[in-house]
């Protein structure tokens, strides 16, 4: 049990329990005022359980007893889930009513039903149980087997007024688990209750289920409402608190990240200020990924960390592009200033890809984080109207804490429209970085320019960019465009002006033509 405190001259803080979950605790404000009485609400298979044993364990854990009164488990069943994980119950006591009260109430009762047994006995074992055990963490599993016993609402109410009673006058803090399958609407143990945390699983059309908690009540404590996503381990549950961001913090940075491309920079008006956000954007094949990757082996080189996050390709695949165009990845990986991270859509809950961005910038120092891409993050999403309101939290807490991040968002098809598909996410970006194809008597080229900076100016030429050994190359602007924000620009000046420094100077790129033989 976390002791009171106190803050100067205000009024002491009333003493904190544990719940045995970090994430859980943050949420809470540092845990549940202790010496209270709270409801666990779930259907089954949301982690009711798992929390609750948690919550005991932490307990004992501070020299606190515990116990855990099952009304619908067997004890086989309890040190089943606690073996689960990796635990034992020895410094926990268990009350299994279901063989307790085939002893001590009626013999003839060979099995516990709610038709056969009244609700005063079953609370005068329970009570009886409580008191014998001395225990200062109660987990009471479940209020569905009373409910059903009771019969009646009024019944119901007045006994768990009467446990309410009982456990505080003995300074007990209660958790009290219901399935709920109470009717629909009917809130009275929410009134009754010190605060309530619901959990709930959701399910996808394809991939893993997603859980979520909310704390929907906790009285005079200011706790972090919504929803925040969980997931049950080997090892217990790991809650994962949305992000929240500090405004006071919100202070500008005046350093400039280069793109180690000389004439990228000079394209984005000197470079990216730390502390922001680009979003690259453009058909497939257009070289976003490797100009994040560009960005990242910069960073390396000047020491800072860097994690890569890959939505939408293997980490083989990226080690294979990386050596194939001279990228110096292999030193950085190795040493761990770059790390890479593959990431499974299907498996990975939004809150739980925020919570791994945020121990890496303050656990490791990461100073930059590439999403590649962002559509994968989409796909992440229980819905999609989510998505900026995810991205705009992520991006406002990397601000704050001076992390600059590198986004790819692939647009629809290769020549279609995609300015206005970029459009929902492209205003959270403060730098907006577009590539292009374009034709040149049937030959087909790439294009690159900066439509937005919000940090400062930016040159407003179309450039030509190609992808070849030793990164993306930025040539020079090309003054002679037309179409460009239809998705398919044509070149309309001299043919034979293009990509011809670029080629001459691209160091024998792949697929590169000789200079002599361009158009």
């Amino acid at each position: 049990m976390i002791p009171p405190s106190t803050n100067g001259d205000a009024a002491p803080v009333a003493a904190r329990a544990s719940t045995g979950i970090a994430g859980l605790d943050a949420i809470l404000g540092g845990g549940l005022p202790a010496s209270h009485l709270y409801l666990l609400t779930g259907e089954p298979g949301t982690g009711k359980t798992t929390l609750a044993l948690q919550f005991l364990l932490a307990g004992a854990q501070h020299g606190a007893r515990g116990l855990y009164v099952t009304l619908s488990e067997t004890r086989a069943e309890l040190l089943e889930v606690a073996g689960s994980h990796g635990w034992t119950l020895d410094a926990i006591d268990v009350f299994e009513f279901a063989s307790e009260d085939s002893a001590t109430i009626n013999e003839e009762y060979t099995l516990f039903h709610p038709a056969e047994v009244e609700l005063q006995e079953t609370m005068d074992a329970v009570l009886k149980a409580v008191d014998v055990s001395k225990a200062q963490f109660v987990v009471l599993d479940s209020l569905s087997e009373m409910r059903l016993l009771a019969r009646d609402p009024l019944r119901f109410r007045r006994q768990i007024l009467a446990l309410k009673q009982f456990f505080a006058s003995r300074a007990t803090t209660v958790l009290l688990l219901d399935d709920q399958s109470a009717p629909e609407g009917d809130l009275q143990l929410h009134s009754l209750a010190h605060g309530v945390i619901e959990l709930e699983h959701v399910a996808q059309d394809y991939g893993s289920e997603r859980r979520r908690l909310q704390v929907t009540k906790l009285r005079g404590v200011r706790f972090r409402g919504g929803f925040h996503d969980f997931r049950i381990l080997t090892g217990g549950i790991a809650v994962f608190p949305r992000l929240r961001v500090d405004l006071r913090n919100d202070t500008p940075h005046t350093a400039i990240v280069p793109s180690g491309s000389p004439e990228l920079d000079t394209l984005l008006g000197g470079g990216v200020q730390r502390g922001t956000s680009v979003l690259v954007t453009g058909p497939a094949g257009t070289g976003k990924s490797v100009l994040a990757t560009q960005f990242a082996c910069a960073a390396v080189e000047r020491g800072e960390n860097v994690r890569f996050y890959l939505f939408d390709e293997r980490l083989s695949t990226f080690h294979l592009r990386g050596e194939g165009l001279g990228l110096k990845l292999r030193g950085p990986v190795a040493d761990g200033r770059l790390q890479l991270q593959q990431v499974e859509p299907t498996q990975l809950s939004p809150g739980e890809f925020a919570h791994q961005v945020v121990r890496a910038v303050e656990d490791e120092d990461v100073r930059l984080v590439v999403i590649d891409s962002i559509n994968g993050f989409l796909q992440s999403m229980p819905e999609e109207r989510l998505l900026t309101t995810q991205v705009h939290e992520l991006l406002s807490y990397l601000s704050n804490h001076g992390v600059t991040c590198i986004m790819t968002l692939v647009q629809r098809g290769i020549f279609g429209s995609p300015v206005d598909e970029a459009a929902d996410v492209s205003y959270l970006a403060d730098t907006v970085v577009l590539l292009r194809y374009f034709e040149v008597q049937g030959s087909v080229r790439q294009a690159i320019s900066v439509v937005k900076k919000r940090s400062g100016d930016h040159e407003r030429t179309i450039r030509e960019a190609r992808v070849q050994r030793g990164g993306l190359w930025v040539g020079d602007a090309l003054r002679e465009f037309q179409g460009v924000l239809t998705g398919v620009p044509s070149f309309t000046g001299v043919p034979n002006t293009l990509s011809r420094a670029g080629v001459s100077r691209g160091d024998g790129g792949e697929g590169a033509p000789p200079a002599d033989e361009l158009p």
